[in-house]
């Protein structure tokens, strides 16, 4: 088990509106930060992206419950992500299942998050979300 992916989930956790110059600590000047929406390249777009995210949801959380490094530098976190949104699911709380592959030296240069689109956003949508239950249903049937 590595204590880095320890270290980085335990502070990624702590993150907030209000004290994202953290990321500077997590990562490096150059980093590549990849979602399933977004390709972000370098520390300062990440910034922008993380204050972007943090000023449009209440309620945002992490829980890391996996850490697994299959090599010198490289690693896996599983997480539960939990947020809230005034304009999504009524403003209740959506969880949201993930992994993400990190790359580092002593900073992370290379975050690839990896979960379900449609259960971050687009399922919780008004007219959309019902057309997504509705087709994961029939193809899942």
């Amino acid at each position: 088990m590595s204590d880095f992916l320890r270290n980085f989930a335990r502070d990624f956790a702590t993150l907030n509106k209000h004290n994202l110059d953290r990321l500077k600590g997590l990562y490096s000047a150059d980093a590549v930060f990849q979602d399933p929406l977004h390709k972000i390249h370098g520390l300062q777009n990440i910034e922008r992206y993380f204050a972007q995210l943090y000023e449009n949801v209440s309620d945002l959380n992490f829980d890391f419950h996996g850490f697994d490094q299959v090599a010198n530098g490289e690693g896996y976190l599983l997480w539960t992500m939990s947020y809230r949104h005034p304009r999504l699911a009524g403003g209740n709380l959506i969880y949201v299942d993930g992994c993400s592959h990190l790359l580092w030296n002593s900073k992370v240069y290379q975050h690839r998050d990896y979960f379900d689109a449609g259960s971050l956003l687009y399922e919780h949508l008004p007219v959309m979300g019902r057309v997504i239950t509705w087709l994961k249903g029939r193809l899942a049937g």
